[in-house]
Parts: structure tokens; C-alpha cells; sequence
């Protein structure tokens, strides 16, 4: 059966009209319902009442000349297929910049041609339409994007100055979502995703406006509210729906979020100034764990320069603009380099040189530490190589966070790195700590299980500070720990942390465990660490983070290999065990 294709004639000549129609009723594929108006007025009225699934349109009409035509059918919707008596090519190509998918000139036409052209013209509209909801819509949660929403919320500005009104919009963010990522997978988490919208729609009115901003990031516009107050209530209703759980392939999923809120005009004049403002309120209510945060200029300067610092931060990663420093440190027993630590540094175009302190919690705060780890792990992995052709031989240990602990993805993304650089796992060492296990144990043992069937090496850093026990210690799949510095710093001084470390190296040997010592900062405190059997350590008094070269060039020029200090390694000051 053929398909019924419902055309509006926009046609004043009768003679052209009636040989159209003539040639429509000679199509075979197609059945069209044709619709005939003189006047584009009549076709505007039409269109704003039925539906057509094309329209021809002469462009000299009684009301209507030329490009002006088109332009003002266009803002109709319906695809257009021009009709004129001019061949001019010129005309064409501007007649389909204003809007029209095809372009027939009267006396060429016949029938094939014009079914083709009527054909072509609905599929490149729906094309059209096509990428048009790509541009503003999310597709995987059936919402509107950041785009749709940067426009409703300008035209919301607008209407809101006219009619004297208040705009709130609220900036809400997923608390939990990539622990469902991580712990269920990915299906879960878009099917999660997918079920916000209408569970946060239930609880706003008709005129409000849901949006995905990407990620684990939503938006709510009010176009139009009493107070600050009534978007508050709106917050507090929003939070109460996502309460309740997610049923999910059976799974009952909780989560919840924090909510930053901004109000036109008082917080702001234009819709940027709306969307950092609610930004930073939503970072507010995050660390706050209060929920919902209303923005605040007292809040402004740090917040506004972290939402900065994060953005700078992503263009950083695949810029260039971070570097790897290492610090090594010593086998206590000979006194030589046993291994090195990177650390991360960025050079920032604007802050200069920040140390990890100033953004790898907010890495870790917003997913970036992921990306971030790879890169980390990429460039020493690269750089053991090079010092391997150098003749150096020093094991690299590359921090991990919770987050990586969390990642299905990292056992792969560091197998593949290895593969690329074509190192040996043993050569790679990864340090964890206790707290960042402890999030989600099971979890991560599972992603340490299949790393260290891998071969890869774990240190445990900061120990002494998160869950010890020899109970737990034994579960670990670790080959050292490391103690942590506040023990260290004040060995001279504080008998008590002497004990404490004595301990901790005792319980590490017990386990087949090296034990390294962080934070010498003297000659003394090192001594001590020899007399009480430390296996290695490292601080600024023995050396501080330096970089490749000057790795290479200390060990090559210097009978001490880091700084020309002797370590009393040798005698009765070093315990035999």
C-alpha cells in the first residue's frame, strides 16, 4: 500500500497548480493529499493548525516576493521544496541557506522529479530534526542538554524583566552515582540515569524545565518563582523524590545529592553568571552535606576559583600542562637508591607551579583523579624506560586514590599501559592506603585481586593512620608499608612514637613485609630508623622531589648518588635479622 504524503500548495498561478496536481496523481510510490492556498498568509494560518509533511512554495506570491518567502515559511516547521520560474543557481544555493531542502524550477518539472524531490525533502528534514534534538537533548536521559537550557533560561531572563519577576535555577549533582557505576556497571548507571527526569518532573510544574548537563549533573529552571524561599521548597521537594530508591533489575539503588540554587537578579544579571553562581552553591551544599546551598557572595571567591580550577584542571591533563617529579628512597642498609616515588605537579599558566595539595582533592572530589592517575601512570611508565636505556634500574610507585580503587576500568587501562611501553609489572609499584579501601572493601580487593594477578607491586601508605590490624594487614596484597610521617617527625622527641614505629616495623617483618619510613626530615631521626631495622626511607632531609635528569645526573656524579651525605648504613648500627 503506498504512503500517503499530505502536501500544502503555496501556489497563486491556477495553471501551475493544476499541472502539479497532474503530476502527483501520475506517482506510483506515493499517495499525496494536497492541500492548495494563493496566499503564504493563508499557508502561515494553515501550518499553525494542521499538519503537513511538506510544503511547494512559489516564491512570488501577492503577499510574499523572493527569499523572504522562504524565511518567513521556514519558521513553520514543515520542510520546504521551493518552486520557481527563475534557473538561477545562485538563488537556489541562497534559498537553501534560509531554510529549503530542495529547489525546482517551473517547466523542468515532471513527475519522477518532483516525487524525488518531495521524497529527499521530508528525509532531510527529519535529518534536520535529528541532529537538532542530538544538539539539545540527552539522549540517554530523554531530557533536555545544557544548550536547550541556556536558551529557555535567557528567555525566561527576558520575560522575567518584563513582567518584574524572580528566576531560580538549581544545579543538582549526584552524590553516589559513581559508586553504582562502579559497583553494577555502566547499564545500570544510564538506567539510573534515565529514571531522574521523570521522578524529579512528578515534583515541578508544567512550565519548569529538567535538564542534563552531562555526567551525573542535572538542572532544574524556574521560570518564574516568588522568593528564594520557593525555590528552597522546590530543593527540599526534589531531594524528599530522590529518597525514595531506584528500583533497578530488582536492586533497590539509594542515592542522593546536592542541590546549589541561584535566583535572577539578585545572583546575577545573564545566564553565565546564573550557572556559576548555582555551581558554586552546588559545591557549597556538597561539602557542607547539607543538601541544598542557596548561593552566597561570602561563599564566592574560593568556591568560584575551585569551579575554575576544575575546568583548568581538565584542559590540563591533555595539555601538557602537568609534570613528574621523584623522590627517592633509600635502602637503609647500603645507603643507595632503592626506588622513587612520582608525584605530580601542574604548571599552571596562570598560578605557576601548584603542588598536588591544590587540586588532586578536587580531582578526586569531581571523577578527574581517574584520567589523571592514567596520565600519571602513562609518563612514569614512559620514564622508566628511558632511565632503563640510561642504565638505571629504579622501581616507579604511582599513588592510586579511592576513586581508583573503585574503577572496574583501572586493572585494564594500566595492562594496556604496560603492553605500550613494554614493562614489566614487577617495575611498577601502586600505593594505597587503608582509608581508601575501607570505602567499599569489597569492592576494592576485588579491583587489588586483579591487579596483583597481574604481577603489579602494592605499597601501603600512611600506615598507622586508617584501620590497622594484623588481622587486616594479612588480607592486603601488599609487599610494603609505608609508616606514616606524623609517627616519624617527632622520634627524638616523643618516646611514645618511638615505640610506634618500632611496632610497625616488627609487625611488617612478621608479615614478610619491607617497611619504609616517609618524612626524615634529619640525620638523627634517620639514625634512629637504622637502629630500630627500617628497611628504606625517604623525606627532604635525605632528598626531595627532583626531577628525571637531575635523578640521572645525581647517580651518575656522586659517590652518594643523592646529595654527597653519608648514611650510617654500615657497622653495628644497621641490626643483623
Amino acid at each position: 500500500m503506498s504512503e500517503s504524503i499530505r502536501i500544502l500548495l503555496v501556489e497563486d498561478n491556477p495553471a501551475d497548480a493544476r499541472l502539479l496536481s497532474e503530476f502527483l496523481a501520475e506517482a506510483e510510490n506515493f499517495y499525496f493529499d494536497l492541500v492548495r492556498v494563493a496566499r503564504l498568509g493563508d499557508a502561515l494560518r494553515r501550518l499553525g493548525t494542521e499538519r503537513f509533511d511538506v510544503m511547494l512554495l512559489d516564491l512570488s506570491l501577492p503577499d510574499a516576493q523572493g527569499l523572504e518567502t522562504v524565511a518567513r515559511a521556514y519558521k513553520h516547521g514543515a520542510p520546504i521544496v521551493v518552486l520557481t520560474g527563475s534557473d538561477d543557481k545562485d538563488l537556489a544555493i541562497r534559498a537553501l541557506r534560509e531554510g529549503a531542502q530542495d529547489y525546482l524550477v517551473k517547466g523542468q518539472i515532471e513527475t519522477a522529479l518532483l516525487e524525488r524531490s518531495i521524497r529527499y525533502a521530508i528525509e532531510r528534514h527529519r535529518s534536520e530534526e535529528m541532529i537538532e534534538q542530538y544538539a539539545y537533548y540527552d539522549r540517554l536521559a530523554n531530557l533536555p542538554n545544557r544548550n536547550l537550557l541556556n536558551d529557555r533560561l535567557q528567555q525566561a531572563i527576558l520575560a522575567a524583566r518584563r513582567e518584574n519577576q524572580l528566576v531560580a535555577l538549581l544545579i543538582a549533582d549526584l552524590d553516589r552515582f559513581k559508586e553504582v557505576n562502579d559497583a553494577l556497571g555502566h547499564q545500570f548507571g544510564d538506567l539510573l540515569l534515565h529514571q531522574i527526569g521523570p521522578r524529579l518532573k512528578a515534583k515541578l510544574r508544567e512550565s519548569d524545565t529538567v535538564a542534563r548537563l552531562g555526567g551525573d549533573e542535572f538542572a532544574i529552571l524556574l521560570p518564574s518563582v516568588e522568593s528564594a524561599g520557593a525555590a528552597i521548597e522546590v530543593a527540599g521537594k526534589v531531594l524528599k523524590a530522590l529518597e525514595e530508591p531506584f528500583v533497578i533489575g530488582g536492586l533497590n539503588i539509594d542515592i542522593e545529592a546536592s542541590i546549589g540554587i541561584s535566583v535572577f537578579p539578585e545572583h546575577g544579571a545573564d545566564a553565565d553568571t546564573l550557572f556559576k553562581r548555582a555551581d558554586v552553591a552546588m559545591y557549597v551544599a556538597k561539602e557542607t552535606r547539607n543538601g541544598y546551598a542557596i548561593y552566597s557572595a561570602e561563599h564566592d571567591h574560593n568556591s568560584s576559583h575551585r569551579v575554575t580550577l576544575m575546568g583548568d584542571l581538565r584542559r590540563a591533563i591533555t595539555e601538557d600542562q602537568l609534570f613528574l617529579l621523584y623522590q627517592p628512597k633509600i635502602d637503609l642498609k647500603t645507603g643507595r637508591v632503592s626506588g622513587v616515588e612520582a608525584l605530580v605537579r601542574w604548571r599552571h599558566p596562570e598560578a605557576g607551579v601548584m603542588a598536588p595539595d591544590q587540586f588532586i582533592p578536587l580531582a578526586e572530589r569531581t571523577g578527574l583523579i581517574r584520567p589523571l592517575t592514567v596520565w600519571v601512570i602513562d609518563m612514569a611508565l614512559r620514564q622508566y624506560r628511558a632511565w632503563v636505556q640510561e642504565g638505571l634500574n629504579l622501581s616507579v610507585a604511582v599513588n592510586l586514590s579511592r576513586r581508583n580503587l573503585q574503577s572496574q576500568e583501572l586493572p585494564e587501562q594500566i595492562a594496556g599501559l604496560l603492553q605500550d611501553s613494554g614493562i614489566s609489572a614487577a617495575n611498577l609499584q601502586l600505593e594505597i592506603t587503608e582509608s581508601s579501601i575501607m570505602e567499599n572493601p569489597a569492592r576494592a580487593m576485588e579491583v587489588l585481586s586483579r591487579m596483583t594477578s597481574m604481577g603489579l607491586q602494592f605499597s601501603l601508605d600512611d600506615f598507622g593512620t586508617g584501620y590497622s590490624s594484623l588481622a587486616y594487614l594479612k588480607r592486603l596484597p601488599v609487599s610494603e608499608i609505608k609508616i606514616d610521617k606524623s609517627f616519624i617527625t617527632n622520634m627524638e622527641t616523643e618516646e611514645q612514637d618511638v615505640a610506634i614505629v618500632r611496632l610497625i616495623i616488627e609487625l611488617g617483618h612478621i608479615l614478610g613485609l619491607k617497611v619504609v619510613a616517609e618524612g626524615v626530615e634529619d640525620q638523627a631521626t634517620l639514625d634512629m630508623l637504622i637502629a630500630l631495622g627500617c628497611d628504606m626511607a625517604q623525606g627532604y632531609f635525605i632528598c626531595r622531589p627532583i626531577s628525571a635528569e637531575e635523578i640521572i645526573r645525581r647517580m651518575r656524579s656522586q659517590p652518594d648518588p643523592l646529595n654527597g651525605r653519608k648514611t650510617h648504613v654500615q657497622g653495628n648500627l644497621y641490626p643483623e635479622r
